[in-house]
């Protein structure tokens, strides 16, 4: 018993000693945030493709920025396009880069972006580039938005880019450029359109030397248009130039979909030179890549579009315009060949096929994306 006095005795003390010490400091406060774990929301996916309609599209193309790295010059493009919109909605961007930053974050910090200001998310295609028209930039968007207002009463014309080439690589763009934009003006006049009326013209170049003439060419023939000037690859195979077109057209619609071919105006096999679209929607898709190099990945690349569309209702007859960014001459012959087995082979869309530096995965060949009319 005496030792289990003893024993009792000690316990206590002990105890007394751990209160007096837990009195004597302060108790830490807990942080709330130690005690909450932290769960980063992922980036919401962005859309496959999206429906606009036709009359009240409105185009945008964004300003160029040196400064700060490629995250930096995203967001502030989209700054610069939140202004541009207003409270325009936007449907499609297409991201043309430079540079070697990661292509996979941009679509993040678009989708981060859009989430934030509360504002639906739009379609989007990210092309890298050999190069844009100001030294350290490394981004600029094309957007398409939607109006409050009816833009285009008679619907819009989609101007297939008018390539003109040369074998030597190193041979001046400039005067190619001057065809190629001779070539534009009598597409957009074909249309039924007139050059206040062109909304956007784009200008892929195989080498932005010597710009200035090309950029005061375009900028005199279609003043109301928002211009974009890219550098298709590092070091291209060959001279290229070859600029498309989107122009609005006034008065009654003529008809859901037409395509012309106008005379003078060479055009290559699968592809239409025009695209009138006076249906009361369009659906902009993003870009489908093709997964590697072979011909069953390139055919899985067209059914993941073919699906987009057969989700509206619509099929191959539907498309109005379609884009192809390949990476190598090898991936545009395949493109070439694989295409009409896709398309409405009496009727294809009109578009572009232009050789890029680079996509957003390192095993892509090419990408593609489309627009498709809807009732």
């Amino acid at each position: 018993m005496a030792w289990s006095r003893n024993t009792r005795n000690a316990a206590a003390l002990a105890a007394l000693v751990c209160l007096c010490a837990g009195a004597a400091w302060p108790a830490k406060k807990k942080n709330k945030d130690e005690d909450e774990t932290q769960i980063l929301e992922l980036p919401k996916e962005l859309p496959n493709a999206v429906l606009g309609e036709t009359r009240r599209l409105v185009f945008y193309v964004t300003p160029l920025s040196a400064k700060g790295l490629l995250s930096q010059q995203v967001k502030d493009a989209l700054k610069a396009l939140d202004r541009q919109a207003r409270d325009n909605t936007v449907l499609q961007i297409r991201a043309f880069l430079a540079g070697s930053g990661d292509l996979r974050r941009v679509r993040d910090l678009i989708s981060e972006t859009f989430t934030e200001r509360r504002r639906p998310l739009p379609t989007v295609s990210i092309i890298q580039t050999g190069g844009l028209p100001l030294t350290g930039a490394q981004v600029i968007l094309e957007a398409v938005a939607s109006g409050r207002n009816d833009q285009s009463p008679g619907g819009l014309a989609w101007v297939s880019a008018q390539m003109v080439s040369s074998e030597n690589p190193r041979d001046p763009v400039a005067p190619l450029a001057e065809k190629s934009l001779d070539r534009l003006q009598q597409a957009v006049q074909a249309a039924g359109a007139t050059p206040d009326r062109v909304l956007r013209v784009t200008c892929f170049l195989s080498s932005l030397d010597n710009l200035e003439p090309t950029r005061r060419m375009a900028a005199a023939a279609y003043p109301r248009a928002a211009l974009d000037f890219v550098q298709t690859q590092r070091e291209p195979v060959r001279a290229v130039a070859g600029c498309e077109a989107v122009a609005g057209l006034a008065g009654a619609s003529s008809g859901r979909l037409r395509f012309l071919n106008p005379d003078g105006l060479p055009g290559p096999p699968g592809q239409s030179q025009i695209a009138v679209v006076g249906a009361a929607h369009l659906l902009l898709t993003g870009s489908q890549v093709s997964f590697g190099f072979e011909e069953r990945d390139a055919r899985l690349a067209f059914e993941r579009v073919q699906k987009e569309l057969q989700q509206e209702g619509l099929s191959a007859r539907d498309m109005a315009f379609a884009r192809f960014y390949p990476l190598s001459e090898k991936m545009a012959d395949q493109v070439r060949r694989i295409r009409m087995d896709f398309f409405d082979a009496a009727h294809p869309p009109a578009g572009s096929l232009v050789l890029f530096e680079g996509l957003s995965s390192l095993d892509a060949g090419f990408a593609v994306d489309v627009v498709a009319v809807k009732d």
